[in-house]
């Protein structure tokens, strides 16, 4: 704040010094005013001739002045001196000067290399033409002006000579004790170890910072929570990967140690299988990673949900027929709209799909739909993706266990259904319905053996366009 003051100084002196040369140039005017009208009041025409009577008393008024010196003159409009002081100094052009009878105007010159304030008014009779008008100036030389203007920029500057440093000095105390909780904070944050994310206290602190601290810790927190994720994260998927990656080593020692063509090619095809299930494995971590890295809404756009699943639906045509699976899709007959990632939400559709078809034996029956479902009271519409299957089907206390990263049921783990399956798809399913503010859910069939995957969205209703205004009536229009 030191350096804005320095400069605001300099601009305080030079606006006091304007506006004082001001103040004191007003009453001196006034004066020179008074002046220029007794030099008038001795003027008068007589037959169109003006005469000058201008006694020894007036003059003396004008030369009482002890400081400054006073001159005085009447001129016609030629230019010519009637009567008065040859010192001050004609006007440029006397003819052109303006104002009317009676108007007291100012200009300024110099006599004898000092600055002279000179107050003039025009002369004349309505009888007698313009140009035989007559001019009356007095003049007055600065130094009284320059005196009380220099009294008055004193009586302002001197007292800042104290004030400013005072201000100074009483800024930096301030700024300084106002700052020591700042000061405070940083010692803490500097002092606390690289793992330690735990709050920082907010008592004794000053209100102004409370809310900071809370924002701080707010963030700290979440930071916590993220790592912790990520550390459980990094764990379960190094002990995940550990699983194939020896049995993949295991079956190629086997391989290796094989002279059997026969067994080779078992051995070959069992490296097969596992190397396609690491595959599956590391493309489910990775997204799962990017669907937890992405917050907020900024890029989602109107998505038509009943033609995104139809095309994901039949992309999967060739894998159930493969699988000997009746892949069925319900369409719902009309566009039903949301907001998101159109991306994510295909993401989200073939997870579901390829869990379905993993699961459901041969010749089972898998099927896709898209349904409205209507709110109550203050609930909003919802749009409902329902993925069903026949297959092996769900036990209830499993269904929010199958959520969790690396669950796999009992059915799957038993050998009911030999799958590649990591238990990856699912999490991912809920990580991308919790980036759209959806609800996702596995529960068993009602109507069969199998399972019912479906994921809850808000049903979106795009604003209707503002109907522009009927055209004008041109047989109105022609009689307004």
């Amino acid at each position: 704040m030191l350096a804005p003051l320095l400069f605001v100084w300099p601009v305080s002196i030079a606006i006091t010094h304007y506006f004082a040369n001001s103040v004191a140039a007003y009453p001196y005017d006034q004066s020179l005013r008074e002046h220029v009208n007794v030099v008038t009041r001795q003027i008068k025409f007589v037959d169109g001739k003006p005469v000058v009577n201008l006694p020894l008393s007036a003059r003396a008024i004008l030369r009482a002045d002890e400081v400054d010196s006073v001159y005085f003159h009447v001129i016609n409009r030629q230019g010519q001196r009637i009567v008065g002081d040859p010192e001050l100094p004609l006007p440029d052009d006397p003819a052109t000067m303006a104002g009317e009878q009676g108007e007291i105007q100012f200009r300024d010159t110099e006599v004898g290399g000092q600055d002279l304030r000179v107050a003039y008014s025009v002369l004349g009779d309505p009888g007698v033409p313009r140009d035989k008008w007559l001019i009356v100036e007095v003049g007055e030389t600065l130094e009284k002006r320059s005196q009380l203007a220099n009294k008055i920029i004193a009586s302002v500057i001197l007292p800042q000579f104290i004030i400013i440093p005072l201000a100074v000095v009483l800024v930096w105390f301030g700024l300084s004790q106002g700052l020591r909780p700042l000061t405070w904070l940083r010692e803490r944050i500097e002092a606390r170890a690289e793992d330690d994310l735990s709050p920082i206290p907010n008592r004794r602190v000053p209100e102004e910072l409370r809310p900071l601290i809370e924002a701080f810790n707010a963030m700290m927190e979440r930071v916590q929570r993220n790592l912790e994720v990520q550390t459980r994260f990094i764990a379960d998927a190094a002990h995940q990967l550990r699983t194939p990656l020896a049995g993949l080593k295991a079956q190629v020692q086997l391989a290796l140690r094989e002279n059997d063509a026969e067994q080779v090619r078992h051995a070959l095809a069992q490296i097969d299988f596992s190397v396609d299930r690491a595959s599956h494995l590391v493309n489910q971590l990775l997204a799962l990673a990017r669907a937890e890295g992405v917050t907020g809404d900024a890029g989602q756009v109107e998505v038509d949900l009943n033609q995104l699943l139809k095309e994901c639906a039949s992309e999967w045509v060739f894998a159930a027929l493969e699988k000997h699976i009746d892949l069925g899709f319900e369409d719902a007959g009309a566009p039903v709209l949301i907001r998101g990632y159109p991306f994510w939400l295909r993401e989200l559709i073939n997870n579901l799909v390829d869990n379905a078809l993993r699961y459901t034996p041969a010749d089972g029956r898998v099927t896709c739909r898209v349904r409205r479902e209507l709110g109550e009271g203050s609930a909003a519409d919802r749009v409902v993706l329902e993925v069903e299957d026949n297959g092996i089907g769900i036990r209830p206390e499993e269904c929010e266990l199958v959520f969790e990263r690396f669950y796999r049921s009992e059915e799957v783990t038993g050998g009911v259904v030999d799958s590649k399956g990591s238990g990856l798809g699912l999490p991912i399913v809920r990580e991308i319905a919790t980036l759209h503010d959806a609800v996702a859910r596995l529960v068993p069939n009602p109507l069969e053996r199998g399972t019912v995957a479906s994921v809850s969205f808000p049903l979106h209703r795009p604003e209707a366009p503002v109907a522009p205004p009927p055209p004008p009536n041109p047989i109105m229009s022609g009689v307004a």
